[in-house]
């Protein structure tokens, strides 16, 4: 580094040094000496943020000075992570706050740690909306984002006495520095109600409400800082809405006439995501929550509109609105009859409107996935866009009928109300002009099997964009270590640029990068552990104390599954291997099988019973194997709680092996599989999702664990009818040693364990509630998981060779980026172009800034 160089970098420090002792007594009323660390962490955020706000200012004028055409991304969650560690990432800031953390005497970690993981989402959906946030706006493209802002995420996930309870996730408890109220963008949802017919200009039939329920959404905007170098980073916005800051939505008379929950029903819409729906009000809540998404965002995605146009001659053209799975598809019901009612256009230009805005992405395959509402509650609560959809509906079926006459069953089968129910997908289906699976297979699944109707009809909407991650979050940040010996390999272009990432290939072979490999995943997976003993917090009620954590060997090989607990997920044939693996050391103690430390996480539904019961399952052959010492300290199992994105960046990066084990067909994508792959760990995976593609970039020669049945297979089994997996048990002894385990009490300690895992096994080999027995086809691919898993531990025992494998696996990686996915979406279905951030623009309003900045009082 040169002096020059050094001298700006002091001088950059110096002033941040000075902005955070200004806000920590400004605001605060402390001064850094006696600040403690969530006062500091507060004021360095205002103080850093007011970089991000001039290119936040900057890329909006941008933006509208340009007219160009903007996307408008809805999703019902997020899982964007800390902030403040991935903005200093992306403005390439590290360096500089390091220095102020020496200069004032702080732990860059511990003021990191202040920060609460946002409570917006669940899973990979969550988490790829954030990704791709994170990608438009480090490519420049025009856009802006809308969700809901839940007061207690979906849950905290507590591990108490062997099982999941729920706790509220309390992350908006202390003032959140990244957040921005806009109460100047307050907008009104109305629901239920009377209606009264009337007609537009153009006689088409449009209905005004009486006697509505109207509840005030209230927006709070984050800004989204895209990576660069240089300081002409764009910055975009996630608009978040809750009903907590309205107190019209308290319904003051009600709860004097003492129904305490009708009175704050509005308020409370967007407390929790996902409230569960095995009741009618939790039913209710969710379908509120999804329209008010819909129309508050709608509402402000007009008025932007309208503040540069003043008729609707450019919409279709200047708009472009992503339903990121089906619980946004209210939006097509919704901008028809605006732009109808409130806007006078006929019918038949609204639906082009609206088809030509709007894109669907499709995220499952599973029947049962895909959303439904009863058509009597959709009725009730939204009268004017069930009337919207039982015309748009009644077209398509005549529609439908023209193309394909004589043939009802077709019209039954694509028809978007049916049997008393809305079908969500359908409507998304009708009222876009774009429809995307997120993986070729998965893709091939929508058009082949669950859309194969639609496709036959309309063939030119279906498209695939297979799912990627950002590898600025889920590398340079989470990954240090490995991220600057990447750079040190190949430069840093890999960080914007990430088909860069296949000269590691180049590498591969030499002993001294496979060395090196080898030694930041141990020193990654001895920063997991340190997290661990720090963090690790599962409980016995009992005794009201904190269990510890298992002993952990750094050199064990780390076998790690962290994803959504779901049976399809296959999380229990990951355990019935620990369970054989488990038998076969008892057997034979001093067997050559190399050590492992089995990591689990994730949450399970609140209300989704199997999938807590396999945590307790988990939790149950954990605490018998990591007590056991007849098996030497060869397996120790694991189970961390409450996932979330910060816990996965110590988990991925210190992965070995990551389990991609989904039944084949059935896993719409998968990110995860990506991350770990990315980050240095070998897949042992079906074909599944995106496992193919990855399988297809990294060659056969370098993906030597794949097992299992394929999606075909699987299909053939599921139609056929005669699988029986009690044949399998039978003729296996392992297996079924394995699986007696289950009802005979070798895990269990009380009565309702034994009921927790009787209740698996009568899933497994006599079917449930009326469900076919082992209809995730865990027992039928078990055999060839348990023999691939040895080739596993022979190739491991060989570490020049693991980390050869290793580093093909990073190379291959290249085509997962968001920024690829983002690229293909804006070529392929949006029709975006980037939009740099004009310089110009830029210096005017950073030279305006400069000029307040000097203002004082005194």
């Amino acid at each position: 580094m040169s002096n020059a160089t050094e001298f700006n970098l002091d001088y950059q420090a110096e002033m941040l040094v000075a902005k955070i002792k200004h806000y920590l007594i400004t605001t605060m009323g402390r001064s850094s000496e006696d600040a403690n660390d969530e006062e500091y962490y507060r004021a360095f955020c205002y103080a850093l943020r007011e970089e991000a706000m001039i290119n936040w200012l900057a890329t909006s004028r941008t933006v509208a000075q340009s007219k160009s055409r903007m996307v408008y991304y809805l999703s019902m969650e997020y899982m964007p992570g800390r902030f403040l560690s991935n903005n200093i990432s992306n403005m390439c800031a590290k360096d500089i706050v390091r220095l102020v953390m020496q200069k004032m005497d702080r732990s860059y970690t511990d003021i990191l740690f202040r920060e609460s993981d946002p409570g917006l989402g669940n899973g990979g959906l969550g988490r790829l909306a954030s990704c791709y946030l994170d990608s438009l706006a480090t490519l420049h493209y025009p856009s802006q984002a809308y969700g809901l802002r839940y007061q207690y995420g979906i849950f905290e996930q507590q591990i108490w006495n062997g099982e999941q309870i729920e706790a509220p996730d309390c992350w908006l408890l202390n003032d959140n520095p990244w957040e921005f109220r806009r109460d100047l963008r307050r907008v009104q949802v109305k629901f239920c109600g009377s209606m009264k017919p009337s007609t537009n200009i153009h006689g088409d039939e449009i209905y005004t409400l009486d006697n509505y329920e109207e509840v005030g959404a209230l927006p709070f905007d984050y800004p989204i800082i895209g990576y660069s170098k240089e300081h002409d980073f764009s910055v975009i916005t996630l608009r978040l809405w809750t009903t907590k800051e309205s107190p019209r939505n308290f319904q003051l008379q009600r709860y004097n006439a003492g129904r305490l929950d009708q009175a704050s029903e509005n308020t409370t819409l967007t407390d929790v995501l996902y409230p569960s729906d095995h009741h009618e009000t939790g039913k209710r809540i969710r379908l509120k929550q999804e329209f008010l998404l819909v129309s508050a965002s709608l509402q402000d995605i007009i008025r932007h509109y309208l503040n540069q146009y003043n008729n609707f001659r450019s919409f279709a053209d200047k708009v472009r609105i992503q339903i990121n799975d089906t619980h946004p598809s209210l939006v097509i019901a919704e901008l028809i009859r605006l732009l109808i009612k409130n806007y006078d256009l006929p019918w038949k230009t609204a639906v082009e409107i609206t088809q030509a805005c709007t894109g669907y992405t499709n995220h499952t395959v599973l029947r049962e996935a895909l959303e439904v509402w009863d058509y009597s509650l959709m009725q009730y609560l939204l009268p004017r866009q069930t009337k919207v959809i039982e015309r748009l509906n009644l077209e398509f079926c005549n529609e439908v009928r023209k193309r394909f006459p004589n043939d009802e069953d077709r019209v039954r089968n694509m028809s978007m109300i049916q049997g008393g129910q809305v079908r969500m997908a359908h409507l998304a289906i009708v009222g876009s002009h774009s429809v995307n699976g997120v993986a070729a297979l998965h893709s091939e699944i929508l058009r082949t099997r669950l859309f194969h109707d639609f496709y036959e009809m309309m063939p030119n909407k279906f498209h695939n964009v297979t799912n990627g991650v950002t590898q600025r979050r889920w590398l340079l940040d989470c990954n240090p270590e490995l991220a600057k010996y990447i750079t040190k390999l190949i430069g840093d272009n890999w960080i914007d640029k990430f088909d860069e990432i296949k000269k590691l290939a180049e590498h591969a072979e030499d002993p001294e990068c496979q060395f090196d490999i080898l030694n930041i995943k141990k020193k990654n997976k001895q920063r997991l552990i340190d997290m661990i003993n720090r963090f690790y917090k599962i409980k016995d009620k009992e005794t009201d104390s904190q269990v510890a954590p298992p002993l952990l060997d750094v050199d064990s090989l780390f076998d790690v599954q962290v994803k959504r607990i779901h049976e399809y997920k296959r999380q229990l044939m990951n355990v019935l291997h620990i369970i054989m693996l488990y038998n076969e050391l008892l057997e034979n103690p001093n067997s050559n099988r190399v050590k492992r430390t089995f990591v689990f996480a994730g949450k399970a539904a609140a209300g989704y019973e199997m999938a807590k019961n396999i945590i307790k399952l988990i939790l149950m052959v954990a605490r018998r194997i990591n007590r056991d010492p007849a098996i030497n300290n060869k397996i120790k199992v694991i189970f961390i709680e409450n996932y979330n994105v910060s816990r996965a960046e110590f988990i991925i990066p210190a992965a070995d092996l990551s389990e991609q084990i989904s039944t084949a067909g059935m896993e719409a994508s998968g990110t995860g599989n990506m991350k770990l792959s990315m980050n240095g760990a070998l897949t042992i995976g079906t074909d599944d999702g995106a496992n193919i593609e990855m399988r297809e970039q990294v060659t056969d020669a370098w993906w030597p664990f794949a097992f299992g049945c394929s999606a075909d297979e699987i299909a053939f089994l599921q139609q056929n009818g005669n699988y029986h997996p009690w044949e399998i048990v039978s003729n296996h002894p392992a297996i079924r040693k394995a699986v007696e385990m289950l009802r005979d009490r070798s895990f269990a300690q009380t009565d309702k364990e034994h009921e927790v895992a009787y209740s698996i096994y009568q899933n497994l080999l006599e079917g449930f509630y009326g469900q076919p027995p082992d209809r995730y086809f865990i027992i039928k691919d078990l055999e060839s998981y348990y023999e691939t898993q040895k080739k596993v531990d022979e190739l491991f025992r060989k570490p020049p060779k693991w980390a050869q494998t290793v580093i093909h696996n990073i190379a291959g990686m290249g085509m997962f980026s968001s920024d690829r996915a983002i690229r293909e979406y804006a070529d392929k279905i949006w029709g975006l172009t980037p939009c740099p951030l004009d310089i110009e623009i830029l210096e005017r309003v950073r030279h305006e800034y400069s000029e307040h900045d000097k203002c004082r009082i005194y």
